[in-house]
């Protein structure tokens, strides 16, 4: 017969495959030997015909294994035709992802039924499939098993030579371990293996370099997220217990009153949130200052008792209605005196969790690694089980020094909350927070290298004085500088509208010798910019070019120019710097800032104080859209010139959105022109 097959021939049953060919006839065709007879298959060229000569022989030859296997009676046989089976995967001319994970699916299913094979029976079966480990993923059975091994023998010379290229593979190729959760389970298991060895942390800090390569920047983009993903797994599963029992997982309540008694809790009420209603509001709006009225909040994980006074009425009412739950960092705040609750892990948790932690420690000291490790810790990925616990957030404190000491922006401002309403690690390791077990030392050290990049802001002075003036006070009247000067600001930008805390501010700035110098400074400078301020001198001014932030200085110490309503600084030498000198100007109007090195920390600074500006140049200037987007705030501007500066098209549609008056703009030689 000829033409197509009208019935389907099983691999198994196929006895023999040959390849024919005939001389001076151009027929490539395959003899397939069946029980009755044969079929001969004829291809379209010799290219084709080979292919499925070599497809067909490796189906049969993949039936037979799967059959031999799946009946083992004597190991010794099992393992002969193991090495055998990955002998064929390795010297097979085809070219497929199939041909070396068959192999591996077949071991991983004999592995999976017969759990009462010897400790030198696993490791010889491990040694046999390691060469099609070199390149391929494990599959999530043999994962298991790996992790078996692991667990019963950390010491075993199998881990150091065979697992160890499989995990540096999985690291540096793996691209979602939610897909392959057993993956990122056999990686934990075999770092805390290394943990296990004699040298310890040696060992794992030797691996984590041999990843990282001996190079100042890693060749490998993935291998940083996927360590943070083993490492953020396996410190969840140290508190797992706690998470998962309802009974043992400590409130919220309970870490803020630091009770440690398991009898001292109060049954769970539903799991709902109780609203404050708007008849509980003017109830509570009669209460005197010294009354409290507590307000239980609840949810599936966490139970908070916020208490809120008379003189939170506002804000209580205006939450009326809000499904959001309460920050969790807001209720984690505690007094100085007040103890986080003591959390004792089993000794095999504590050692998972002193192995993962140190881990982390490694991560922050590649500066390379840094920016992305800031980055993704940012939101606080950790439960807040381990936020309530000493020993972790004792041992976490490295990690957010290195952010803090970091001079670069990308990464100390993760120490900030991702977004707006959420706190980060700065409100976690501040004076007040569960987390600081210190006098405010990493405090400090966190507002002094925020100093660079957004502490001159209104917004960030104005989050300080609400909720940290005290440490900041406290901290000054210590001597520590940057806190001296964080209290300069405050009364020079007129953070502060009480009176007694003013004089209580000058009082403290007047206690130590660094405060009473710069605050004499400050009131220096406060003479100096009422007799700027006062009115009289030139509407108009322009600064010869080559000018220096000093000579603008100079400049406008010279005189007054409270009528000074346009400055020209264009092909000037003037920086962001000069911003301090230039909200100063109380007419100012039109500013031309063309071909100047004025940046994006001077344009949010002149936001904030110049908000009735009318004309800005920023033609060639080394602005991006960080500094650009703070410009959404000078409602006053009419005319704005982008031309060559890195605007992007997002960010000129989101700023004509929001400037209702802007007439004239000029983005030419920008993206969004």
């Amino acid at each position: 017969p000829t033409g197509y097959m009208e019935n389907s021939i099983s691999y198994s049953a196929i006895e023999d495959v040959q390849l024919l060919s005939w001389e001076n006839a151009p027929k490539y065709c395959l003899q397939l030997t069946i029980p009755g007879g044969t079929v001969l298959l004829q291809a379209a060229n010799s290219y084709l015909r080979d292919q499925w000569f070599h497809s067909l022989q490796w189906k049969k030859k993949i039936y037979k294994y799967k059959k031999v296997l799946s009946n083992p009676s004597r190991w010794e046989v099992v393992l002969k035709e193991i090495r055998t089976l990955v002998d064929m995967a390795l010297t097979s001319p085809l070219q497929d992802d199939s041909i070396h994970q068959a192999p591996l699916e077949i071991v991983s299913k004999l592995l999976s039924e017969n759990n009462n094979l010897t400790t030198q029976d696993h490791e010889s079966i491990i040694v046999a499939i390691a060469p099609l480990l070199e390149n391929n993923h494990p599959p999530p059975d043999l994962c298991e098993f790996f992790c078996k091994h692991c667990r019963e023998r950390p010491r075993s010379m199998v881990v150091i030579e065979v697992f160890t290229p499989v995990v540096q593979r999985i690291l540096k190729h793996n691209m979602d371990f939610g897909k392959c959760p057993r993956l990122r389970l056999f990686t934990q298991e075999y770092i805390l293996s290394l943990n296990e060895l004699n040298a310890g942390m040696e060992v794992v800090k030797k691996f984590i370099h041999s990843m990282h390569g001996p190079t100042g920047q890693c060749p490998h983009p993935r291998v940083l997220p996927n360590l943070v993903a083993v490492c953020l797994a396996a410190i969840y599963s140290c508190y797992e217990e706690f998470i998962n029992s309802r009974d043992n997982s400590p409130s919220l309540k309970e870490i803020r009153n630091g009770c440690q008694q398991q009898c001292d809790r109060k049954p769970n009420l539903p799991l709902r949130l109780l609203h404050t209603s708007p008849d509980l509001v003017s109830q509570e709006a009669t209460l005197t200052e010294s009354r409290l009225k507590p307000v239980i909040v609840t949810s599936n994980e966490i139970h908070v008792e916020v208490e809120r006074n008379n003189t939170a009425n506002q804000k209580m009412t205006a939450s009326v209605g809000n499904d959001s739950e309460p920050n969790l960092i807001d209720c984690l705040m505690v007094s100085p005196t007040c103890s986080t609750m003591s959390i004792e892990l089993s000794a095999q948790a504590d050692r998972i969790l002193g192995c993962y932690v140190e881990i982390l420690k490694m991560l922050s000291d590649y500066d390379d690694w840094r920016p992305a490790l800031a980055s993704l810790l940012q939101p606080i990925p950790f439960p807040k089980e381990a936020l309530a616990h000493e020993k972790f957030t004792k041992e976490l404190k490295y990690v957010i020094q290195r952010f803090a000491e970091d001079p670069r922006q990308e990464v100390h401002s993760c120490l900030l909350s991702v977004r707006a309403g959420k706190d980060g690690w700065f409100q976690l390791y501040s004076p007040g927070g569960v987390a600081c077990d210190d006098d405010g030392e990493l405090f400090a050290s966190m507002v002094h290298i925020l100093m660079g990049s957004c502490y001159k802001t209104k917004k960030f002075l104005l989050s300080l004085a609400e909720n940290k003036l005290g440490p900041c006070m406290l901290l000054a009247l210590r001597g520590n500088q940057t806190m001296v000067e964080i209290l300069c600001l405050m009364l020079e930008y007129n953070i502060i509208d009480n009176n007694d805390t003013q004089l209580q501010i000058i009082s403290t700035l007047e206690s130590t010798d660094v405060g009473k110098r710069m605050y004499e400074q400050l009131c220096e400078r406060q003479r100096e910019l009422k007799e700027l301020q006062r009115k009289g001198g030139p509407t108009r001014l322009t600064l010869p070019s080559k000018s220096t932030d000093a000579d603008l200085a100079r400049l406008l110490s010279s005189g007054s120019f409270g009528n000074l309503e346009n400055l020209s600084l264009a092909f000037t030498n003037v920086t962001s710097a000069c911003a301090e000198h230039l909200i100063k100007l109380p007419s100012l109007k039109q500013l031309n800032l063309w071909s100047t090195q004025f940046g994006d920390a001077g344009l949010r600074l002149l936001s904030e104080h110049l908000t009735m500006l009318q004309v800005l140049n920023l033609c060639e200037t080394p602005v991006t859209d960080a500094g650009l987007l703070a410009l959404s705030s000078m409602k006053s501007l009419c005319s704005l010139n982008m031309n060559s500066t890195k605007l992007s098209a997002d960010t000129y549609e989101d700023l004509k959105a929001k400037l209702p008056n802007l007439k004239e703009v000029d983005v030419r030689y920008t993206e969004a022109w």
